[in-house]
């Protein structure tokens, strides 16, 4: 029954982003089983620099940030949106579990197979840590959670994914988040800060050709669940970054004019040559848009932790 309502919303979403008069997919729909391994390899790059400087964060700043979830309770939920492989997570949780802190860990993630590693990774390297994983739309699985243990909540949303958001879904999700925590609940952010333009397009148009792989694996997807018939070959991936508004904008492009076919939606659309279909936001903040987005949503900021480059932040807030 679950796979049918994320098929139902698959298809609902392809038709409505395919229809579009600027076609677009969503985002969202990057990150089945595949489309987690291929992120898995563009995290490996060196010029994929998000991964490294939350690494070196969570390494400098581990017994800060530990001091600041426990600072006022004796234990906690420890919530983790998206967690994917648990790479960078997993430098806090040792630290954690050495410390003799008393938190559960959930890990939320929408790959069951994710799950299924993290849990298996951790059950080798921290035996004594607890772990519930839940397999799952982020909201939904929180929803569920909510107060049921009278805990602080300290939820994760790492790795600069709210950079994929637009400013409409930024509202959105901040305000689910906002009423789905409690007075003296906290979330962990990660927030990639503006820079140099060119080390910004050597992460997002890689020389490697992950994000290329990473981008035409939603059309396989597509093939696959949606019985489509995308041919591969006949798109290209592009990636532009504005530093005036810090966003970069991932495209796959017709090669040639072509008309797909999508028998789940029983419906044909027509691609010009050249036309693009729009694929991914993946903005960069400053420090006033980050506080100013805290404030409306009923949050205040408590602690910036930064690499040492101020490439990356992650941003620690309180429910007020």
């Amino acid at each position: 029954m679950e796979q049918q309502t994320i098929l139902s919303e698959l298809a609902t979403d392809t038709f409505r982003g395919l229809s579009a008069n600027q076609k677009f997919l969503l985002s969202k729909y990057f990150y089945d089983d595949e489309g987690s391994r291929i992120f898995q390899d563009i995290m490996q790059m060196p010029e994929y620099y998000l991964t490294d400087c939350e690494f070196e964060i969570f390494t400098i700043h581990k017994e800060q940030i530990t001091l600041a979830f426990r600072e006022g309770v004796q234990s906690f939920d420890l919530i983790e949106l998206g967690s994917g492989d648990g790479l960078k997570t997993k430098i806090l949780l040792q630290h954690l579990v050495e410390k003799l802190i008393n938190f559960h860990y959930i890990p939320i993630d929408i790959s069951h197979q994710a799950n299924t590693e993290l849990v298996k990774s951790l059950k080798l390297e921290l035996p004594l840590l607890s772990v519930k994983a839940k397999t799952g739309d982020y909201f939904r699985e929180v929803k569920k959670l909510n107060g049921y243990s009278g805990l602080r909540k300290v939820i994760l949303f790492l790795g600069a994914n709210i950079g994929n958001f637009s400013d409409e879904e930024i509202l959105l999700f901040f305000g689910q988040l906002s009423t789905l925590c409690h007075k003296g609940d906290k979330v962990l952010i990660g927030f990639d800060m503006k820079k140099s333009p060119d080390v910004i397009m050597k992460a997002y148009s890689d020389p490697h050709g992950h994000t290329r792989k990473f981008n035409l694996n939603h059309l396989i997807r597509l093939n696959r669940e949606l019985d489509a018939n995308f041919n591969l070959d006949q798109f290209e991936q592009h990636t532009e970054y504005n530093p005036l508004n810090g966003a970069v904008k991932s495209f796959l492009v017709s090669k040639r004019e072509q008309i797909v076919h999508i028998g789940a939606l029983e419906q044909s659309f027509h691609f010009k040559q050249w036309e693009p279909i729009f694929m991914e936001l993946s903005r960069k903040f400053d420090l006033e848009t980050i506080e100013s987005i805290a404030e409306n949503h009923g949050f205040k900021v408590e602690k910036q932790f930064f690499d040492s480059r101020n490439y990356f932040v992650d941003s620690l807030w309180v429910k007020k």
